[in-house]
């Protein structure tokens, strides 16, 4: 490969409409560091060029003929691994389909209804290449990261057959030892990444966290009630997409909708969530920054902030402000990311306290309760 194309981000487009391949290659053609080598309009098309062509990235339509996108990613993910992002609808079926592709390896998905000439791309867009080339330039990392995963899911299920195998899968879960700072709230950000990141926490969790969790997750609409749902079914704590106006209790995780966010209000004893569009100029929608500030200046020291994967920036202003309340902020770590642009933010500003891969998250949090 000659130096001119070393630098560049090669990608397949699978979609079966001839409008949408072409609209995609023109959005991602527009960086001079991305090249789609190649297209399909169904799945074992897909599956073909993907072990073709080995590409860096693959975008891949959920919906499709003759064997659509889930189908597809099982057996690129099995055969040929390779970094994938969905192309989904806005649907209660589009979110539900894409989080079990996240569950089944793919990276991250764009929603179908951003049509790629819209002005809700065009916001994005800068930062949608900058993932693409992020996560391209990541494959085999991110490769070695799923395979990581299959094998832990595998020996998990094999776990009453061979307990010595199950300790071997679990032993990057390290003992922390008990620390001693009074929290009363743990409010986590994510993004790209984040929904099996979050899964990773939720599942190792204690049902009975003396504390309530908020999390700002930047998904679109109806994406964040079916990862509510998920999530609640794969936890020992209850966990539900907020409600305006909802308690926060102990053991009790909310995730702010998407489309809109969410900040923290006292009254009385209790605290309570207020679910809205204000402030009208975030770019993103849950605002990581708009919970982490509102609940630090909730509970000021007593503040918990966890950055999970995701790329930008989105979060590093709020927990500059948990940090300055002496809260206390934990970030995962590069080696796990999917993206590794917020936590870099929170770990290059010297304001994270703890630095952990994913699987070891939920017992930073639990080591202080």
């Amino acid at each position: 490969m000659s130096p001119a194309t070393d630098n560049l981000t090669r990608v397949l487009v699978v979609d079966d409409s001839a409008f949408m391949r072409k609209a995609i290659t023109l959005m991602l053609e527009s960086d001079p560091q991305i090249k789609v080598i190649g297209s399909a309009r169904d799945g074992e098309e897909a599956i073909e060029k993907v072990k073709l062509l080995k590409p860096d990235l693959v975008t891949l339509d959920v919906e499709m003929p003759r064997m659509d996108g889930l189908a597809a990613l099982r057996q690129i993910m099995k055969d040929n691994p390779t970094p994938v992002m969905m192309i989904s609808s806005i649907t209660t079926e589009g979110a539900e389909a894409t989080l079990e592709a996240l569950d089944l390896g793919a990276v991250d998905f764009i929603p179908k209804q951003m049509s790629f000439v819209s002005l809700d791309i065009v916001k994005i867009k800068d930062e949608l290449l900058g993932k693409i080339k992020d996560i391209g330039r990541r494959k085999n990392l991110l490769m070695a990261q799923h395979r990581r995963r299959m094998f832990t899911k595998a020996v998990g299920q094999a776990t009453t057959a061979n307990p010595s195998q199950s300790q071997q899968a679990t032993r990057s879960q390290m003992a922390v030892p008990k620390r001693h700072h009074e929290l009363s709230i743990i409010a986590i950000g994510s993004s790209t990444g984040g929904p099996p990141a979050l899964q990773s926490v939720f599942t190792k969790l204690p049902a009975k966290l003396p504390v309530g969790i908020v999390v700002a997750q930047h998904m679109p609409p109806m994406f964040t009630k079916s990862l509510a749902e998920r999530l609640n079914s794969l936890s020992p704590m209850t966990i539900r997409e907020a409600v305006d106006g909802e308690k926060i209790e102990p053991g009790l995780a909310l995730i702010c909708p998407g489309g809109q966010n969410m900040t923290v209000k006292r009254r009385g004893g209790a605290t309570y969530v207020a679910i809205g569009a204000e402030p009208i100029g975030t770019l993103y929608k849950p605002c990581v920054d708009v919970l982490m500030n509102s609940v630090a200046d909730g509970f000021g020291g007593t503040t918990m902030g966890v950055i999970l994967t995701g790329m930008g920036n989105n979060g590093v202003i709020g927990i500059r402000n948990v940090k300055t309340k002496n809260g206390v902020v934990i970030a995962q770590n590069e080696e796990t990311c999917v993206v590794y642009g917020m936590p870099r933010a929170i770990i290059e500003a010297n304001l994270a306290d703890h630095i952990a891969p994913i699987d070891d998250v939920a017992s930073e949090i639990a080591s202080y309760f």
